[in-house]
């Protein structure tokens, strides 16, 4: 009964107020081993694999069909490498395997465990803004973001693989499938998420640092694009199960 309720058995709605997306090249020796053997890296010049870190503000996050009154609001922050699946039907889809989640509220934590293999933590999640500056930290999780809030005209991050916004826009995310493998069941949860205009815009970054990334001992990762989109309404559909191999 456990697994099954974690295997995503509704669908589920919210209201992305904002979802702001870094994502950082790395090697693809260096992240092979993070993920299971049904998936392949989503690479780059068959040289650089990709590791995001996506922070989202949801409003009325709720099962599928309910009123908004019983959603509730949640700061969600999640840690997901960019892999390729090819399903039963011999379809390839590209998509996201989550290394771990985090979010503001104990609730959130709760019930996100109950329902998904998603591994989420509670954290203190601040956020700070001026007429140039806006900053979102964590102490517990020992983050740090400054965005420049006056930048018109917006580069690519120094040392990024991509030549284009156009490139790096594809390894923006959130691609429309996430995956979770069942290594004892050999069998692959699919997770479809549907939206709606969505338009990333390129932000600017001044300074970050990311205390998971470190942990995973990656050796130079490396800024490649960092987006945001605000105001989409999103659904994610009820999870699928297949066989691998």
């Amino acid at each position: 009964m456990i697994n099954f309720l974690k295997n995503h058995p509704f669908a589920v709605e919210a209201f992305f107020e904002s979802s702001l997306v870094f994502t950082f090249a790395v090697p693809k020796e260096e992240l092979q081993n993070l993920i299971p053997e049904c998936l392949e890296l989503d690479t780059f010049q068959d040289q650089w694999a990709f590791v995001a870190v996506a922070m989202v503000q949801t409003k009325d996050l709720r099962p599928k069909g309910f009123p908004k009154l019983m959603g509730n609001d949640f700061f969600l922050i999640g840690y997901r490498v960019f892999v390729k699946y090819t399903n039963s039907a011999g379809k390839r889809l590209r998509g996201l395997y989550i290394l771990k989640s985090e979010t503001d509220k104990k609730k959130m934590e709760f019930l996100g465990n109950i329902f998904t293999h998603y591994n989420y933590t509670t954290t203190d999640i601040q956020q700070s803004e001026n007429e140039n500056v806006k900053e979102i930290y964590s102490i517990h999780s020992k983050f740090n973001i400054k965005l420049s809030n006056n930048e018109e005209i917006i580069s690519l991050p120094e040392n990024s693989p991509f030549a284009t916004w156009k490139e790096a826009r594809r390894f923006a995310g959130p691609l429309p499938f996430t995956f979770t493998f069942n290594k004892k069941a050999k069998e692959v949860l699919i997770i479809e998420g549907v939206r709606q205009n969505w338009i990333p815009e390129p932000v600017k970054v001044l300074d970050y640092h990311f205390d998971f990334l470190d942990q995973l001992k990656l050796k130079n990762p490396i800024l490649a694009n960092a987006f945001i989109i605000k105001n989409i309404p999103y659904h994610w559909k009820k999870g699928k199960i297949e066989s691998w191999k």
